[in-house]
């Protein structure tokens, strides 16, 4: 399961404290996959190559303290690389990143490989 960011944790204690409100997330999500995973305060080292993008991420509404990936995700036409992790950042001017964490297995990509994420496969919560 992926951790929180901490400036996106940060927002949300400010805004649960009514210290400030909080800004929401310029959509759409988008979901990148990294040879080194980063951490609370410091993104990683993102794929690139091949024809690699960052991919859009729809999360459904929150549930029992916890929320799913609702699309499958496809990186086509991978670079040669062996992805370690993944974050989500919003689409802004200066995208926010919200989340990261590390894939449960490491996964080895040959050039030309297709990288799917299954419906669920990603999920998200703040306990």
């Amino acid at each position: 399961m992926p951790a929180i960011a901490t400036t996106t944790a940060n927002k949300i204690l400010d805004h649960a404290n009514a210290v400030t409100s909080m800004t929401f997330p310029t959509s759409p999500l988008k979901l990148k996959l990294f040879t080194t995973t980063g951490t609370a305060s410091a993104t990683g080292t993102e794929v690139s190559g091949g024809s690699y993008a960052a991919q859009t991420i729809t999360m459904g509404a929150a549930a029992s303290g916890s929320a799913a990936n609702t699309n499958a995700i496809t990186f086509t036409n991978m670079p040669a690389c062996t992805v370690t992790g993944f974050e989500i950042f919003d689409t802004a001017g200066t995208p926010l990143r919200t989340w990261f964490g590390n894939v449960t297995t490491s996964k080895t990509y040959a050039l030309g490989d297709n990288a799917t994420i299954a419906i669920g496969a990603i999920t998200t919560a703040l306990s």
